[in-house]
This record gives structure tokens, C-alpha cells and sequence, in this order.
């Protein structure tokens, strides 16, 4: 339950932050399931932060390969790519 509810907690924030920026949320994931992004938030100048949340301590390569693909996707759109690894808690 740990990482559903890390997730949780994450995506909160960042909805909070987004609505105060009168930007939307959501979260991506292909029709095929090849790339998922947790959360991608949309700026009313059609800017894209993409950010994936990990239960981890560290961040690998593998972590990042969907936020990649995301950039390729929607090169001139992306502001940033985050990657928010538990160990930002102090845990």
C-alpha cells in the first residue's frame, strides 16, 4: 500500500500547485501500455511538465524512460521533467 498511497500524496500536492497555476492534471498512459507518465500537467500556454513518481531512494535509467519518450513526443512543449523518488520525504 505504500506506493499507491506515496502516489497519492504526490499527486495532491501537485494538483494544488496546478489549480493555483490554473493548469490541469492528468496522467498518460498509451493504448498499448508501452509509456505511462503519472502526472502531466497541462499550462494554459500549452506547457508540459512531466513528472513520475518513484518508491525508491535513487533514480535509475529505467526511471526516466517514459518522461524521455514524452519529450520526444511534445518536444516544444516541454517546460520540465521531474522525477520524485520517496527519498525527497526524508524517508
Amino acid at each position: 500500500m505504500t506506493g499507491p498511497l506515496f502516489e497519492s500524496l504526490v499527486t495532491l500536492g501537485v494538483r494544488a500547485m496546478a489549480q493555483a497555476a490554473q493548469a490541469r492534471v492528468a496522467h498518460l498512459r498509451t493504448a498499448h501500455g508501452d509509456h505511462e507518465v503519472d502526472l502531466v500537467v497541462l499550462g494554459l500556454d500549452g506547457q508540459v511538465l512531466g513528472i513520475e513518481v518513484k518508491l525508491a531512494a535513487g533514480v535509475s535509467d529505467g526511471d526516466v524512460r517514459h518522461l524521455k519518450w514524452l519529450r520526444e513526443q511534445l518536444p516544444d512543449q516541454i517546460v520540465d521533467l521531474i522525477v520524485v523518488p520517496l527519498a525527497l520525504l526524508g524517508a
